[in-house]
């Protein structure tokens, strides 16, 4: 039977945390809003209870006119999911997570001890959040009774893309979750506050990448099941044009990685930087590395107990993907965007690139990786010619 919000010790935080945003927006209103929120329907306050006052539904209108005054100045791209993107600071983004990005600068509260996983789309974000959350709740849980049997990757801890509200007028306050707190996030390193990226904050990410012509390849995949069924499909092709001039949600890719890529050479201690490649060849010598970095290093009888070979298994591609969760179960991602579980699991391969792209098609993809990374010192998904 799969566990319930109220039943996991570590889902509490989703209850009961949360602030009016009237109070937030009416102490410190704005005037650099950088959010967005084009539907608006009539509120209601959590649980249906005590319906928004009037106020409260004027303030969030106003609001929702910045917002719409903002997007309407910034350059619009074809969206993958939805019908369009935006572009935001060098980087598209979909018009439901511009809320969410403002929100994160006003009034999200990174403490000392946090731990961010940070990736672009289709990169291992599903396989490092079940990493990150077995690792650090190993004292907690047996293999046998882990969370993940139970609730999807993409349930165990939040993304601030997208549960940072608890409703239209509520922010979580993530009180409640034990220390070190993990999240998630697609957001480009620049687009975050500095309150969770400049040297003197002691709060963590850990970023994964992958070659990005195997990013292409799943992210058209996953996109193309989650696209709404009243757009007309993205062809293979039209996704690989837009993927080359950096068109697509949380792109450009090489400016995604290199953001990261260039924060984690100046502070490595803040920012742990992981390949999908190395982590697909050698899972326990990443895991045993990811743990160190979070401050929860293996013990010698840990190793020797066979923990960390363990965890690798737990979270393998093959076993994940073969929870009943992940097979039926859902994740919400705010009001609009309900996912199946099963969509995060496709192959879990490198290099299913060679089935879909040509030699003219993956030299372009190489070309443009060489030319962005040159002289970054960071050596990616380049193809290896005879």
């Amino acid at each position: 039977m799969a566990m319930t919000i109220k039943e996991a010790p570590y889902f509490e935080f989703f209850l009961h945390q949360s602030i009016n945003l009237l109070q937030l927006y009416s102490e410190n209103m704005s005037t650099d809003l950088i959010s967005n929120q084009n539907i608006c329907s009539h509120p209601t306050a959590i649980n249906g209870e005590n319906p928004i006052s009037d106020q409260q539904e004027h303030v969030h209108n106003k609001l929702n006119e910045k917002v719409n005054g903002l997007v309407a100045t910034l350059p619009e791209g074809k969206g993958w999911r939805g019908p369009e993107i935006f572009l935001h600071k060098g980087f598209w983004l979909p018009q439901t997570v511009f809320k969410s990005l403002l929100t994160i600068h006003e009034y999200f509260h990174p403490n000392p001890t946090d731990i961010f996983l940070a990736a672009f789309m289709k990169c291992g974000t599903t396989w490092l959040r079940a990493l990150m959350f077995a690792t650090a709740n190993r004292h907690r849980y047996k293999i046998s009774d882990n969370p993940l049997h139970q609730t999807g990757p993409h349930g165990v801890f939040p993304s601030l893309d997208a549960q940072i509200f608890l409703d239209q007028y509520s922010v979580r306050k993530f009180d409640n979750l034990p220390s070190p707190r993990l999240f998630a996030t697609h957001f480009a390193h620049d687009l975050l506050p500095t309150s969770m990226t400049s040297s003197s904050s002691t709060c963590k990410f850990v970023y994964v990448c992958r070659d990005p012509k195997d990013a292409l390849i799943s992210k058209w995949h996953f996109m193309s099941k989650i696209r709404s069924k009243e757009l007309t499909p993205i062809s293979f092709n039209e996704a690989y044009e837009l993927f080359c001039n950096g068109v697509s949600e949380y792109g450009p890719f090489w400016e995604h990685v290199l953001g990261y890529w260039k924060a984690s050479q100046e502070s490595p201690e803040k920012i742990l930087f992981l390949k999908y490649e190395d982590m697909k060849k050698e899972p326990s010598v990443e895991l045993k590395k990811l743990a160190e970095f979070m401050g929860m290093p293996f013990t010698t009888e840990e190793e020797e107990g066979g923990v960390v070979e363990e965890i690798v298994k737990l979270c393998s591609f093959e076993n994940l993907s073969n929870f009943e969760v992940n097979k039926d179960g859902v994740q919400m991602f705010g009001a609009e965007v309900v996912v199946e579980n099963r969509n995060f699991f496709r192959k879990g391969k490198v290099g299913d690139w060679e089935n879909y792209l040509t030699e003219e098609m993956r030299d372009r993809i190489d070309s443009i990786t060489e030319t962005r990374l040159k002289d970054s010192g960071l050596a990616l998904g380049l193809t290896q010619k005879a």
